[in-house]
């Protein structure tokens, strides 16, 4: 492992612990084999005046909820120095009760909540101490002679403490550990099980150690001849695909929540999930016990029907909740949702489930870290995590269970799949960017090439198609599957608009290119979709139809032709999916002046044309409202949300109100 240490950019801040100490967090935060999504903490020791002048110690300790990859001066915590001490000598203290003493300790009432480990840091005697779960040192702790390893490695240059609960119980520990250590002599600590310290004086020192003890583990692990098995990735092909989304599914109501899925295809996912004795290997425990909160104790391994293999995996976790539960002395326990967080998939690789695209890849980083540790700790004699119990302890720590409780509603379509086309402006584009807002995941398609800049996140990305294009309508059905796990929601919005022409003037040409958008290009696009909207989750289409369908204007043929096709496509195709529970469902829009047809020039015509001004124009329905983009948009994502869970062929106008249609 290198450093990255930069002595220009550090010169500068070298007159300010704190900020010296978010220059190095980021250090560590920037390799994820170091931490990963929040893991690892860091401090500071440091004087401050208070109000009335007097010079106090405090800890800056990382805050709760802070990443240290992007953390800021305001994500550490102030916590009186003294105080802290003063509580590592008291016999016994609760989680909770530690938890509410460090925040009253706190010198800013509006810092986050100090790390469980502020009072480890505040008996450690440096100035900089760097906490990290390390992949190489947790790897080289989680085999059969772990400890006798790192004494090995490192000799008496650290101390070597036993496993036990964070928080605390950690800090009462190491004091009693080291009350006969010089640790001006160490250079850290060693976690069984947990991660490292070091710590130093200077934010460099304590910085390089760390980057110096990683790698030499990294160094042992190699000499050992730790490999990774590597196979190259099959096919995806439909059967693959409609598996994916049958276990999202299965996932998803063992859960009680919308899921996405994260779909490792990689060399290294293949080849582990290929292993012969994968099964056992992977259902030994977490890399480390704090990444339990994300992953669950032992992933799903999906042999077989997915249906059953999620059933049986929630059997499981229901009788490890018992088993465990049972040791406590307490009953107020509340049992977790019995889903798998991720799963090995013979042949194919792994998957990540989570309840949006950000929580997916989290725990897609935080298994494919895990399945590499593995493999190199088998090399050595063998994985070997801790016992379930500790596991257990861990999920249900007092204070995880209050963040439970805690917990908010998700957002109205959290865990959806959603696949829009048209995305790229307009109609098209609002719907997309409601989805997201909502809580889905998006699949936004267009043939304007715009749509992969205007979406491109975890949670979303454009595709360039040609919905007239039934192979590139098929393959971007495919990619959404593919890339979110499933799909729910699928908004057909596609569309032209044709030069107005009467019929006997009509173009052929024009005629076939309206009917082909604005009518084919749809009921392609619904086949394509079927077999995932059957197996989605509360799966729901919205067609974008037209106020021509009800009250045609002349000259508008081609279009309202192709529109009343496409409304009675709807119709149909509402009886023929319901069965599958899959709801269809139909916006009349109107006058939505905020598309590309919509020019200044065109609309300024428009106006003149009815002697009006262009806001009269725009508002000219029976409510004097004037029709957006979002508008339409809004009232998509309520069709194909619970609002509408129980409507089905519907067809809805939104044009502030029209003589005509009603």
């Amino acid at each position: 492992m290198q450093s990255l240490w930069n002595e220009e950019e550090a010169r500068v801040l070298a007159q300010d612990p704190l900020q010296m100490r978010v220059y190095s967090s980021r250090l560590l935060g920037r390799e994820p084999s170091l931490v990963l999504h929040g893991g690892g903490n860091t401090s500071v020791k440091a004087e401050v005046s208070d109000l009335l002048g007097d010079r106090k110690p405090v800890l800056y300790v990382k805050g709760s909820g802070w990443d240290l990859a992007t953390i800021e001066a305001p994500g550490f915590a102030p916590v009186c120095l003294d105080t802290l001490k003063r509580m590592a000598e008291l016999p016994e203290l609760s989680d909770p009760d530690m938890v509410r003493a460090q925040r009253v300790a706190m010198t800013d009432p509006y810092a986050p909540n100090p790390s469980v480990e502020a009072i480890l840091h505040a008996i450690i005697p440096f100035t900089f101490v760097d906490h990290t779960h390390a992949d190489a040192v947790v790897t080289l702790t989680n085999t059969p002679d772990g400890e006798a390893r790192i004494r090995e490695l490192y000799g008496e240059r650290v101390l070597i403490v036993p496993y036990v609960m964070p928080g605390f119980v950690l800090a009462k520990t190491v004091r009693e550990l080291s009350r006969d250590v010089d640790w001006s002599q160490l250079d850290g600590m060693v976690l069984m099980h947990h991660g490292v310290f070091s710590f130093a004086d200077e934010a460099r020192a304590s910085y390089e150690r760390m980057i110096e003890l990683v790698s030499l583990a990294e160094d042992a692990l190699a000499q050992a001849g730790a490999s990774i098995a590597s196979a190259t990735p099959p096919p995806v092909d439909a059967a693959a695909l409609r598996q994916l989304a049958e276990t999202r599914r299965a996932v998803a109501q063992a859960r009680g929540t919308g899921c996405v899925v994260r779909w490792d295809r990689s060399s290294e996912a293949v080849g582990f999930a290929g292993l012969a004795n994968v099964a056992d290997i992977a259902s030994r425990g977490p890399l480390t016990p704090d990444h339990v909160i994300r992953t669950k104790r032992v992933p799903l391994i999906l042999d077989g029907d997915a249906e059953a293999a999620v059933k049986r995996y929630g059997e499981d976790y229901r009788a490890y909740f018992e088993r465990n539960a049972s040791l406590r002395n307490t009953d107020n326990l509340t049992c977790l949702d019995p889903a798998p967080r991720w799963a090995v998939w013979p042949g194919r690789g792994v998957l990540a489930f989570g309840a949006n695209a950000k929580e997916a890849g989290i725990i897609g980083d935080i298994s494919a870290h895990t399945l590499r540790a593995i493999q190199r700790a088998e090399c050595l004699g063998g994985w070997r995590a801790l016992p379930e119990k500790d596991i257990f302890d861990v999920e249900y720590w007092d204070l995880e269970q209050a963040k439970l409780r805690k917990a908010g509603s998700p957002a109205m379509l959290a865990g959806k799949i959603a696949l829009v086309t048209g995305a790229a402006s307009g109609i098209g584009h609002a719907c997309a960017e409601v989805l997201r807002n909502h809580g889905a995941a998006v699949l936004a398609l267009d043939i304007d090439p715009a749509v992969t800049e205007q979406f491109n996140a975890p949670d979303c990305a454009g595709r360039v198609c040609d919905v007239t294009d039934r192979a590139a309508i098929r393959a971007a059905v495919a990619d959404c599957v593919a890339r979110f796990g499933g799909l729910d929601i699928l908004i057909s919005n596609a569309g032209t608009f044709p030069s107005n022409s009467r019929i006997e003037d009509m173009d052929p040409e024009v005629w076939a290119r309206s009917l082909q958008v604005n009518l084919s290009s749809h009921e392609q696009l619904l086949q394509a979709c079927i077999p995932y909207l059957e197996r989605g989750l509360d799966p729901a289409v919205v067609f974008m139809a037209s106020k021509n369908v009800p009250a045609p204007g002349p000259g508008a043929s081609a279009y309202s032709v192709a529109k009343a096709g496409v409304t009675q496509l709807a119709r149909v195709a509402a009886l023929e999916l319901a069965p599958q529970g899959v709801r269809v469902n139909v916006l009349h829009p109107d006058a939505v002046f905020d598309t590309g047809i919509w020019t200044k020039e065109v609309l300024e015509n428009r106006a003149r044309h009815y002697g009006m001004t262009v806001q009269e124009y725009k508002t000219k329905n029976l409510l004097k409202v004037e029709i957006r983009s979002k508008d339409v948009a809004e009232l998509a994502c309520a069709l194909a949300g619970p609002l509408f869970a129980k409507t089905t062929g519907a067809q809805i106008p939104i044009d502030g109100g029209n003589e005509r249609v009603i």
